[in-house]
């Protein structure tokens, strides 16, 4: 029987639900191979850094289910969602991928838009006369 390992991964607004198995190093996403979901190669590198650190990139099938957000954001909740199921399956690499940060979730969202003001923080210009 194949063990399926799943983790979640967020940031900003979309979020990463990921089924890894052991396979040949095919990350499917949404339906569609990684190289068709994100076609810019910084996007590609940022998902697979978790799995070059360790050397594993090709010792896992990835099912990744991607919702919400934009595609950085995307890119980068799916690094935490695999970062997070490495360490599942082998609690020894924690160290070297909190080390590099992958297991640290970016809180950093948009700050709400306030009364009496266009944006979040700008102001209506003052007019003394």
């Amino acid at each position: 029987m194949e063990v399926v390992i799943n983790a979640l991964g967020r940031r900003k607004s979309a979020v990463a639900r990921i089924y890894m198995k052991e396979g040949t190093g095919k990350i499917t996403i949404n339906k569609k191979d990684l190289t068709e979901y994100f076609p810019s190669p910084i996007l590609q590198y940022v998902v697979k850094q978790p799995l070059e650190l360790l050397g594993v990139a090709d010792k896992y099938d990835l099912k990744v289910n991607l919702d919400g957000g934009g595609f950085t954001g995307q890119s980068q909740a799916l690094r935490l969602a695999i970062a997070r199921a490495l360490v599942k399956v082998n609690a020894d690499d924690k160290k070297a991928l909190k080390d590099q940060g992958f297991l640290t979730r970016d809180s950093r969202a948009v700050e709400r838009k306030k009364p009496g003001q266009p944006k979040a923080r700008r102001r209506f210009q003052f007019s003394k006369r």
